[in-house]
């Protein structure tokens, strides 16, 4: 969900490049400061960015672990599913050789031997 926008994925992207200001960031788009700072809620309710606040000022930084621990939560699933598409394909061939074996035992004749 944090990711299914556009705007977000763009702060995300901002914010890898350095760390900055929340007004910085709402500059750098054609929509209002308090939609920008809802997006940015959004992305740190999600652990994607860190707030900092000194003084007046709110310092945002982007926190790359949440995707690092998604990616290799679907590296598992990708391995998983891989392993059980194996062993069903595995599976199909051996019932595939079973099913031929019959068949070459009618062609095979005395006369072949």
């Amino acid at each position: 969900m944090a990711l299914s926008d556009p705007i977000r994925r763009q702060i995300l992207q901002r914010l890898a490049a350095s760390e900055a200001r929340v007004t910085d960031v709402a500059s750098e788009f054609s929509i209002s400061l308090n939609s920008v700072s809802k997006h940015i809620r959004l992305l740190e309710s999600a652990r994607l960015v860190e707030r900092t606040v000194i003084g007046r000022e709110h310092l945002l930084r982007f926190r790359p672990e949440p995707l690092t621990e998604a990616e290799e939560w679907i590296a598992r699933q990708q391995s998983f599913w891989a392993r059980r598409l194996q062993a069903i394909d595995d599976l199909l061939t051996a019932e595939d050789a079973a099913n031929e074996m019959p068949n070459l035992r009618e062609n095979y004749s005395i006369e072949d031997r």
